[in-house]
């Protein structure tokens, strides 16, 4: 029993929130944690995510709600709707779906404590080992973590199972049995029960050692995610901007974590292994002059000129969209954007605001001729995600005035200066 107690130790500076589902493990984390005054004084309480996928899961929260007000801790039931449909199995869905829960509900300042325990682990890299994961993945859960903006802590990643059970025998402490758990048809249990007990038979401590090597390449992990971090600082050209030339420099393993480092800076979220292979085939092995993108959890990835530029997921504007406008107000464009004329009250006569939709000429300031709009954009070095978005003024006879607010004909720089006025579009 000690051992448990002495797992908590030290608790962590910021306020607790316990991730409660009633089950045997994180109803002892929430016992145990409700037995220090140190927990109590930074706010202790749990929350329970109510996933609606089992006809008991009413009795479940009404359980939860029963223990934490025995034991004096405030509770927040959180309901949630599982997409089973989504393409990550009812695992994964119900996963994704409770993080989001402890998302939504977590404080600023609080830490969400989960009771993952030893034999746990060993499951998660088995699980990992079997779908192909590398050293990041196979270090699998550690006792203090990130994950997107939660902050996690897991006290009793060394113990095993058997000390929790024994625990909550010796404390007359109640807990949900979950009838899921026994199907040998999701990975996990059929892990738990067949493939686990079978290891113990041969190598009794299966279990621990599997776990102790998920810790030391845990450690591994951190040191090598420290070097990506110090060659990423000294490769950022700008927020979301990484050079190309001194990334390749480095061998294609370096690059791969130095990818990783950079995208889990921008979104909070490792990489899969199959997006970094994407970027390095279809982006970093590309033309200097070709227009590729790789997508994920919310961003753009476009390779431009010497660099990779990480951006949020925009849509351009609709190439069938138009407009009339008069000035006097900003316009409101598709997806948020707007674009203002200041400094005067309006237009002479309303203009057009519509997409590219390509051919376009404009004749420029102190030029006798006019260009293709297509070649000016490039040599004002404007990226191909902004062109896509960019806006375009023309009169009534369809003369093209300006191009968001950097490139403007010669009568509509002419206006604008006699007016001390300009456009300003703000994407």
């Amino acid at each position: 029993m000690e051992g448990l107690a002495r797992a908590l130790r030290p608790l962590p500076a910021s306020r607790l929130a316990v991730g409660l589902s009633g089950g045997l493990d994180s109803t002892v984390l929430l016992h145990l944690l409700a037995s220090q005054p140190a927990a109590r004084e930074r706010g202790l309480r749990a929350i329970h995510v109510h996933h609606g996928l089992h006809a008991d899961a009413d009795a479940w929260a009404a359980h939860c709600e029963r223990l934490c007000a025995a034991l004096g801790v405030p509770l927040s039931v959180a309901r949630v709707r599982v997409d089973a449909n989504d393409g990550r199995g009812p695992e994964g869905a119900a996963r994704a779906a409770r993080l989001a829960a402890f998302a939504e509900r977590l404080r600023d300042d609080e830490v969400l404590a989960l009771a993952h325990h030893r034999d746990d682990q060993a499951e998660t890299v088995l699980l990992r080992l079997l779908r192909g994961a590398g050293g990041d993945g196979l270090a699998a859960m550690r006792r203090r973590s990130r994950l997107g903006g939660l902050r996690l802590w897991r006290p009793l990643l060394a113990l095993p199972r058997s000390a929790l059970r024994d625990y909550a025998r010796a404390h007359a402490i109640d807990w949900i049995e979950d009838p899921s758990n026994a199907d040998a048809g999701f990975d996990r249990n059929f892990l738990r029960h067949r493939v686990l007990p079978l290891l113990a038979e041969r190598w009794p401590q299966a279990g621990r050692n599997v776990a102790r090597s998920a810790a030391l390449l845990g450690e591994q992990s951190l040191l090598l995610a420290a070097a990506a971090d110090a060659d990423l600082d000294a490769l950022q050209s700008g927020p979301g901007i990484l050079s190309i030339p001194p990334l390749l420099a480095h061998p294609r393993a370096r690059r791969a974590r130095i990818l990783r480092a950079w995208l889990a800076r921008l979104t909070g979220h490792a990489p899969p292994a199959a997006l970094l292979a994407a970027i390095e085939r279809d982006l970093l092995r590309a033309r200097m002059d070709s227009d590729g993108l790789v997508a994920w959890s919310g961003l753009v990835v476009h390779r431009w000129r010497d660099a990779l530029h990480a951006l949020p997921n925009e849509n351009p504007l609709p190439r069938d969209w138009n407009a009339a406008w008069d000035g006097r107000e900003p316009l409101a464009l598709p997806g948020g954007a707007t674009l203002a004329l200041q400094g005067a009250p309006g237009f002479d006569a309303p203009v057009q605001v519509r997409a590219r939709r390509g051919g376009e000429r404009i004749r420029l300031p102190r030029r006798e001729h006019s260009h293709a709009l297509k070649h000016v954009l490039q040599d004002q070095g404007i990226p191909p995600w902004i062109r896509l978005r960019m806006p375009l003024v023309f009169d009534a006879d369809g003369e093209l005035l300006a191009a968001g607010d950097a490139i403007r004909s010669a009568r509509m720089d002419d206006w604008l200066r006699e007016r001390h006025a300009s456009l300003a579009w703000t994407p």
